[in-house]
């Protein structure tokens, strides 16, 4: 029990020692606080005065500166003000002299005035010495004064007439004579400074073999090989009895170069079956559809024509496996633009349409469909889809004189197309077209009354017809050969043109015995 009150003693002395311990610190805390509260108003009291200082110190800054504003602004309108004064001044000088010129110019005016009544009153007696004098002379003539006028315009206009009729003939026979001598100066230095190329393209390749024993292989069991053959390039493949050699016939020129690549790689690598022709077959097709592009690319390069529509690109190198008469269509497309560059260049007009126009006056003839239009009007058509300048689709149109020509360059573009195609070694003919062709001419002729013989000359480029002197005259020669020029032109397809000359000649026959 004893240890039970010691035990409460000394839990009891330990809560008071506690007690005592915490108001201690309880003390100092409020004491420590109380005098962090006053050091707080010293810094706050220290602080607001220097705020003030600071304040009052840019208050005076800013007053100064405005002051200084004020000032110069001031200063600036004292010196507008000075300027003004000194303007009105000026203005004030100028109205004095202004004033003293209207005065100078009132008394002027006056002596004009004066001077004026004087011409009025001289007129007025010159008109009564004229019209005295027009009467006297009136009656002396016989005739009024309208009338001698009218008899004098008449004269003048019958004799400006004459002259003038003089002067039209000789200036039209001069105009021709200067035109034609120009028109052969511009065509033959053209010609002379465009290299010409021959062309020798058909409608058969011929594809050479090393041995006879290839050509079973290329038909094939049953023929399978050629047969797959044909069905994908589109062309006839003929194997005959000629050594070595096999001809592929087909109107289209890429098919046929199509044929003749693929064969050659079949042959080559030695397997020949179908499947392994159709892998080839549009392999090539890819090859060949590359090299359009890129000789399309480089034609157009060469002759430094830009910006053209990638699909006419494309058909500029189609042109390069189709031909016209024999004649390349890409070569005579090149030609037919360098011969107008140079002619344009002659002539002052601009060279690189020109070029453009001729380079595309055929493109109408390679396209993907076959259309049924003329080539031309087709052609008039893609180069308007693919925003050409009018005056380039207008010459592609017009050389073949199936639409009106609106420019310049139409006529050069359409000569230069016959000078390309009617050149010597430009293009073949079958002889039996050619000799029908020369007949058509002769019969043409012979249907006219009057004639007597008629002689096609020069490669059917000239028509002699000779006529009895009996029978037509003079006159009726010269609309013989006009007509006949112009019956030839709307009735038959030639290239270059055709001189038509008819010769009336009369013999004085007589017998010395």
């Amino acid at each position: 029990m004893a240890i039970v009150w010691i035990i409460i003693g000394l839990v009891v002395g330990a809560g008071v020692a506690v007690w005592l311990t915490t108001g201690m610190l309880r003390n100092k805390l409020l004491a420590r606080s109380q005098q962090v509260l006053k050091d707080a108003e010293e810094k706050g009291e220290v602080l607001k005065k220097e705020k003030e200082l600071q304040a009052k110190e840019r208050f005076l800054q800013l007053k100064s500166e405005y002051d200084k504003k004020v000032s110069e602004q001031n200063g600036k309108l004292r010196e507008q003000e000075n300027k003004l004064k000194q303007r009105e001044q000026t203005l004030s000088q100028k109205v004095d002299e202004l004033q003293k010129k209207s005065n100078e110019l009132k008394g002027v005016s006056e002596n004009l005035n004066k001077q004026i009544e004087a011409l009025h009153t001289r007129q007025a007696e010159v008109e009564k010495v004229y019209k005295e004098s027009v009467d006297k002379l009136e009656h002396i003539a016989g005739m009024t004064a309208e009338e001698a006028k009218q008899q004098l315009v008449e004269a003048l206009t019958e004799e400006a007439r004459a002259e003038a009729s003089t002067a039209i003939v000789d200036i039209m026979e001069e105009a021709k004579i200067t035109a034609a001598e120009q028109a052969k100066k511009v065509v033959i230095q053209s010609i002379q400074r465009t290299a010409t190329e021959t062309a020798v393209e058909n409608t058969v390749s011929v594809f050479n073999l090393e041995n006879e024993e290839v050509k079973g292989r290329i038909i094939g069991r049953e023929g399978r090989n050629i047969r797959t053959l044909e069905n994908l390039t589109g062309v006839e493949i003929i194997i005959d009895d000629s050594p070595d050699a096999i001809i592929i016939s087909g109107f289209d020129p890429v098919r046929r170069e199509i044929a003749r690549l693929s064969l050659h790689k079949l042959v080559t690598d030695g397997r020949i079956h179908p499947a392994r022709i159709e892998e080839v077959v549009a392999k090539t097709r890819r090859q060949i559809e590359q090299d359009i592009n890129e000789v399309g690319k480089r034609t157009c390069i060469d002759l430094g024509i830009l910006n053209l529509n990638h699909e006419l690109v494309r058909m500029v190198g189609r042109m390069k496996y189709r031909s016209s008469y024999g004649q390349n269509l890409l070569q005579h497309s090149r030609e037919v633009a360098n011969l107008a560059a140079t002619m344009a260049s002659e002539l002052g007009l601009n060279p690189k349409m020109a070029k453009r126009a001729g380079l595309l006056h055929d493109i109408g003839k390679v396209p993907d469909t076959d259309p049924e239009l003329p080539h031309a009007i087709f052609g008039m058509r893609l180069a308007e889809k693919y925003k050409e300048h009018p005056d380039i689709c207008n010459a592609i149109g017009a050389h073949h004189d199936e639409m009106e020509m609106t420019n310049l360059i139409s006529p050069i573009i359409q000569v230069a197309d016959a000078i390309s195609g009617a050149r010597p070694g430009a293009r073949r003919e079958v002889v039996e077209a050619y000799i029908n062709r020369l007949k058509k001419l002769e019969d043409m002729a012979m249907a006219y009354p009057g004639v007597v013989k008629t002689y096609a000359i020069q490669a059917g480029r000239e028509l002699r017809v000779i006529v009895g002197a009996d029978k037509v005259s003079d006159t009726e020669a010269t609309k013989l050969s006009y007509d006949l020029s112009r019956q030839i032109q709307s009735e038959m397809t030639y290239p270059g043109q055709i001189k038509v000359t008819v010769i009336r000649e009369t013999r004085s026959v007589n017998y010395a015995k």
